[in-house]
This record gives C-alpha cells, structure tokens and sequence, in this order.
C-alpha cells in the first residue's frame, strides 16, 4: 500500500467508523455467533500472494463484526465499561503512524516527557498528593497496560523493597494480602511471584469493606506464625459491588506495621475522584496520607481507549531499584546522568505504547469540567436505576449502590411476609433462572456475581452514549422477565400441588 492508497483507505475506514457509531443502537449488543464461527470464514494457512486490501477491509465489515459485543452500546451494563473516545481513536492513530517502543527517552523524548506531564496532570484531575507527581522528582507515575499489570509491579516492588530492609526473610514466609471481595489481580501476583496470598474475610454487615479488625486479626495470627506480611491490596470500588475498603482504619494498622506496602486498586472508581464531592467517600485523603502505590484505569470509566492504566507511587526508587536491568546496549548519556526518566525500569516489559498521547487528547478535548461531568452523569443514570428498583415490586437492592454501580436481585414481594417459604437456595434459584432469562437477551448486557453465598446481577453504568430512556428501557425489560420468571414459578406450584416451594424452581424456564 503506498501513501495514497492508504489516504483513501483511512478516508473509507474514518466513513465506516462513523457509520457504526451511527446505528450503535439498532445493533444488537451482543454477538449472536457460534463459537468456532470464525474458522468458517478465514482460511487456516496466511495467503501466498498478497490481497487487495478493499477485500481485506470489506471482509472486517462482514465476517469480524458480527463476531463483535459492542461495549460501548448505551444498553451495555455489563462488568465495568470500556472507554471509547473519538479523541482516543485519534490519538491511537497518530500514536502508531510513527511507532517506536518508547522504553528509553532518547528513543523519542515527546513519548516520555509527554507521560510525565499528562501523569501529573491527572494526579492533580484526582487530588493526589503532590509526592504522587513527577515534578516532585521523588515519586511519580507512569502508564500501565492494566491494573492486574500495576499490582504486579507494585507488589514486585514491595517486594524487593521488604526484601532489602530484611534480608533473613524468607520467600516462602513472604505473604499478600487481600481481601475476599478484592479483584483476581491479587491471586494472580500470587500465582505469577510464587508467594502466598491470604484473602481476608469482609462482612456485609461493613458492605463488604475491610475494617480495622479483619486485617489486624489476621497479620497479627500471621507474624505470630513467622509470616512475613510485606503488601495488601485495598481496593476502592471492588467488582462485584463496588464496596470500598475503610483506608481510615487500615491506616491505623499500618501504623503498627511499618513494612506494610498499601497498594491501592481504584481501577473502576479511582476516576470519580475528579469530582470534589467524592472525595471523602472514596478516602482520597486517606490515600494521599498512607498509600505506598496507586492505580485507576482511564480506560474504564475515564474516557481514554483501552488500554490506559494510571499507576503512582510515592518513591520511583521503589520501582527502579526493582526492576531495573541496563545491560550496555540499553545505556544512553541522559540515562546514565540520571537527568531524564526511563520509563522501561518502571514496569515490567521493555516496550511500551505511546499511550500518553491519547490521555493528553482526551483530558484536552474534555477539560476537567467535561471528565466531571461525564462521570456525574454516570452517577445521576445509575440513582435513577436504583429509584426505579426501590419503588418496583419484586427487584431488590442486595447492597446499597455504589457510584455507578447497582448490586440487585428478584425477592418476590410476598416473601416479606412468608421469608420461610423463600430460603436462600429457592432466591438463588430463582435469580439464575432470571439472569438466564436477561442474558439470553441481545438487546442489554449485565453481568452476575455472588455475595456471601448471595446470587445477584449488577448493573453498571459508563457507556458515553447511555441515556435516561435507556436506563428506563433496561428497568422495563427487567421487570418483564421477572415477572415471566415468578408467573412460571406460579404455575409449577399450582401444577404440583402443596409440596414444599423449596423443589419447584427446577425446570422453570
């Protein structure tokens, strides 16, 4: 392809974009393929000659997607959204229309000068500390694939950290803690660094946020065992219900274990900080006062395309003592004088992305009064949704809402007077015929979860293009299958006569 031929391609590709976003809601949100369908389409060997590329471009439009889930449809509630700006699409493309791995400043000093700056403007958009910034010269941020990649460089760090500070300690003593609620990023470090992970019970009596007890019970049980604990993951806006972690109680606890690494996960929620009238709730006062490390994704629900996680911690030397490796061929002047950043000694890879340049568009285009109002948006949607489940007869709250989130489930209303006749498996029952009822649908997406042995659906709201009639659709929708569900569940009792409720879930479809 020479240069015109790809100016007319990209003009076709710009077109099509467009027309997509366009007729976004009169597609279906989910895929509607089988799996193995693809194989059906595309040839198994790569061709021997070279082929048009219109073939190749008309071929995305009929064979990759319909193969699609259009997460940024406005009826997408499903797990957290994915942002999708025309400003980071742009930006994209300028960013690989002159590719280069990015993992020196000499490689191109725009890249990493640029990730400085967009990092510190978007520590101050959250409220963070200025120890968090680059310009402090002492801490910093840089930006991440994901956050499960930000908790595994923090806890690699810390790590290596605890390990310098306490030389006799064993590997095998080394333990991380969790929480029961917190995302699978914690098990997973566990599982890649080879050391023990221990999940600490929370309570919905605490709407599932780490207290002070929990945590205290179990690092003192652990020491006394000869465990070493060195990180814990807390987690601000947890998956399954968005619960936040009180970092005001586990402050005092860190007080008493000094070597304690506090790697804060804001990877949904993080981004509300930018709204002042969030901030004591989602304890950013807390965070700039104990936290070792801490991450938001912008690529979630902060309007930059994936992949954009935000990753801060209060000493760089944390980070490069751990991870960098500088055989000669990697050695520049710069580097060597230590008067710029090298951005390859702050994760794990060598290359990297130039990301910055999509946040830096973004956070532009947007302007702090967008980026709030957007999110406030998501928020007023999501209250909307919870009125609406308050006031309807047979969807319950689980656990009270959390930003954009909603936790809720199918109680039928006469168990408020007969609870006996609906244990908790009969409800559980119930709600997986609901939500398989809901996700055999191809007109909205959510996803399930369960709480302390709890089924329930969550709903999430962040698609830029979701509206109130949506929300109001969605809620329709919701009560229609319910209903279907319990007019099903009626009739199998009357069929079967006065057996115990209990056995009439099976088959009720």
């Amino acid at each position: 392809m020479d240069i015109e031929q790809f100016r007319k391609a990209g003009y076709q590709a710009i077109d099509r974009i467009c027309d997509y976003y366009y007729s976004l809601q009169e597609r279906s949100v989910t895929s509607q393929v089988e799996p193995g369908y693809l194989r059906q389409h595309v040839p198994l060997t790569a061709p021997e000659k070279g082929e048009d590329f219109q073939i190749i471009a008309d071929d995305y439009q009929k064979i990759i997607m319909p193969g699609l889930t259009h997460w940024q449809h406005p009826s997408f509630f499903a797990y957290f959204p994915t942002a999708c700006t025309f400003e980071g699409i742009l930006a994209d493309l300028y960013a690989t229309s002159a590719t280069n791995p990015g993992f020196n400043w000499s490689n191109s000093p725009a890249c990493t000068e640029l990730e400085a700056i967009v990092m510190d403007w978007a520590a101050q958009l959250l409220g963070l500390s200025p120890a968090f910034m680059n310009a402090s010269g002492v801490g910093g941020g840089c930006l991440q694939t994901t956050a499960s990649d930000s908790a595994l460089v923090a806890i690699v760090a810390a790590r290596s950290l605890y390990q310098r500070n306490n030389p006799e300690a064993k590997m095998e003593d080394l333990i991380i803690y969790t929480t029961t609620q917190t995302h699978s990023l914690g098990l997973k470090a566990g599982l890649v660094l080879g050391l023990k992970v221990r999940a600490v019970e929370v309570d919905a009596r605490d709407q599932f946020s780490l207290r002070e007890s929990s945590l205290r019970n179990a690092l003192d049980e652990d020491t006394k065992q000869g465990l070493k604990p060195f990180v814990l993951v807390a987690t601000v806006g947890t998956t399954s219900s968005g619960a936040v972690d009180d970092l005001s109680e586990i402050g005092k606890v860190a007080k008493d274990y000094p070597s304690l690494w506090i790697h804060v996960d804001a990877a949904w929620a993080g981004v509300a900080l930018s709204c002042p009238e969030l901030r004591e709730m989602l304890y950013l006062k807390e965070i700039n006062q104990y936290a070792t490390s801490f991450c938001t994704n912008f690529h979630k629900w902060g309007l930059v395309n994936f992949d954009a996680s935000t990753l801060w911690v209060r000493d760089r030397k944390y980070l490069t003592e751990a991870l960098d490796v500088t055989p000669s061929f990697l050695r520049t002047k710069h580097g060597d004088a230590g008067t710029v950043i090298d951005y390859r000694n702050w994760h794990l890879g060598l290359g990297r992305r130039f990301r910055s340049l999509k946040l830096w568009f973004v956070l532009r285009s947007f302007g702090v009064e967008g980026f709030q109002k957007y999110i406030r948006k998501s928020i007023e949607l999501n209250n909307l949704f919870v009125k609406l489940i308050e006031e309807s007869g047979n969807l319950s709250l689980v656990t009270p809402s959390s930003l954009a989130l909603t936790v809720f489930r199918l109680v039928p209303k006469s168990s408020a007077q007969d609870a006996p006749a609906f244990s908790t498996q009969v409800l559980n029952e119930l709600n997986h015929i609901f939500y398989g009822r809901i996700s055999a649908r191809h007109d909205i997406l959510l996803t399930q979860t369960t709480l302390n042995g709890i089924f329930c659906i969550r709903l999430a709201v962040g698609a830029a293009r979701t509206e109130e009639k949506h929300i109001r659709s969605a809620y329709d929708l919701l009560v229609k299958e319910a209903n279907a569900v319990l007019e099903a569940y009626s009739e199998s009792l009357s069929a079967r006569g006065p057996v115990q409720k209990e056995t009439h879930t099976k088959g009720i479809i």
